[in-house]
């Protein structure tokens, strides 16, 4: 990756100009069968129309903090790096009640209504289908997203200094969180092309680094497994095979 990028938005930037069409996240969900495949250029297509959101419809500003009541899931992923685009603190399994916005999976729907200011919520349901009803009190992503921009251009780009995750009582700056995801990058052996496997939640740095971030920094890819312990020794050496895994995490 480019040594002057200085945010994680940076990072997909670089990414995206390197070689947009190789995989970036292939996520399972061995509850469902689901798999999802996203190159970098459809990653950041998510990520645009997801800032887009944020920016224009949510109206939330650099600085406002955004509860992800989310799990592991391609969509989580896309909403961190969104949340980085805009400025925006995200804050995973953070407090609703605390947070300018939330975002909240179909489990969390109840503690979500905390949160005061727009409410999100995510079905998490195969191809990202909408919900069959809408929640009450909050509107659907997957009927929300789909209009949006391809394109994202930030009215106030995020800087380096500015804070940009809050996990496991740590509120770090966009530099800090790029310079963490580069030094466990280079303690896991991370290369240009490495392929990781991660079956950690996205609740803490660890999960994070290793099931996005660190990747990310490195040139690499992520397989994100969801309810991977119903897996087998099998099934799960046949899909480190198959995805040509390097790296596990779990």
């Amino acid at each position: 990756m480019n040594a002057t990028d200085r945010t994680p938005a940076d990072l997909l930037r670089s990414a995206l100009a390197e070689d947009a069409a190789r995989p970036l996240l292939t996520f399972y969900d061995d509850a469902t069968g689901e798999r999802v495949e996203l190159s970098v250029a459809t990653f950041a297509n998510w990520v645009a129309k997801t800032a887009n959101l944020v920016q224009d419809e949510l109206s939330a500003e650099p600085g406002d903090r955004v509860a992800l009541l989310l799990p592991a899931h391609w969509q989580t992923a896309v909403w961190m790096l969104a949340c980085a685009s805009t400025g925006v603190v995200a804050a995973p399994q953070g407090d609703p009640a605390a947070a300018d916005v939330v975002v909240a999976g179909p489990d969390a729907l109840a503690e979500a209504r905390a949160c005061t200011g727009p409410r999100i919520a995510m079905s998490l349901r195969p191809l990202g289908a909408r919900f069959p009803e809408p929640p009450e009190g909050f509107a659907d992503y997957a009927v929300e997203v789909p209009g949006q921009g391809d394109h994202f251009t930030p009215y106030v780009p995020p800087a380096p200094g500015d804070v940009a995750l809050a996990v496991s009582g740590e509120e770090l700056t966009a530099a800090q969180v790029v310079e963490r995801a580069r030094a466990d990058a280079a303690a896991l052996g991370l290369t240009p092309g490495s392929r990781v496997l991660s079956g950690l939640g996205y609740a803490d740095w660890d999960g994070l680094s290793r099931g996005l971030l660190a990747p990310l920094a490195a040139g690499g890819s992520v397989v994100l497994c969801r309810n991977l312990d119903r897996l087998d020794a099998a099934s799960l050496a046949s899909r480190k095979d198959s995805e040509r895994v390097t790296h596990t995490a779990q």
